[in-house]
């Protein structure tokens, strides 16, 4: 089971147990933060929202706050005596994923049921009209 969720304005696939570095958060070391813009599940079956799936919150617990490698910005002009050096690191937070909750298995399948029924129903209708068509060349 996973899911893709929009953490700080960045898409992430989270998984339960999932250690992952994010852009800096509000809170404190050992504080709990849920994230409810929950963009697609996969439990068995695929749930894409439109643009979110409702009633499902992805849970993590902040571990530390840190930062990033140093990223050197260099720029030059050749031949017109222009350097310019330039440094900057990102503050993150590392996070734990805790727990996906809000899924509920029985709707899935009690919707999951007729689309099955629909689809076999179709499936031989489209057989008979291509073996028709072989026939009548």
């Amino acid at each position: 089971m996973f899911a893709i969720v929009e953490i700080a304005g960045l898409q992430y696939k989270v998984e339960q147990d999932q250690k992952l570095f994010v852009n800096r958060l509000k809170g404190d070391k050992g504080s709990k933060v849920s994230f409810d813009k929950v963009l697609l599940t996969v439990n068995g079956s695929t749930t894409v929202g439109a643009p979110a799936v409702s009633g499902i919150t992805v849970d993590a617990e902040i571990l530390d706050h840190v930062k990033a490698d140093k990223v050197i910005v260099f720029k030059k002009k050749r031949r017109k005596g222009y350097e310019k050096k330039n440094g900057h690191r990102q503050s993150l937070s590392q996070i734990v994923i805790t727990g996906i909750t809000g899924f509920d298995n029985d709707k899935k399948e009690k919707k999951a049921a007729p689309k099955a029924k629909k689809a076999a129903a179709a499936e031989p209708a489209a057989t008979e009209t291509t073996t028709d068509s072989n026939n009548a060349e």
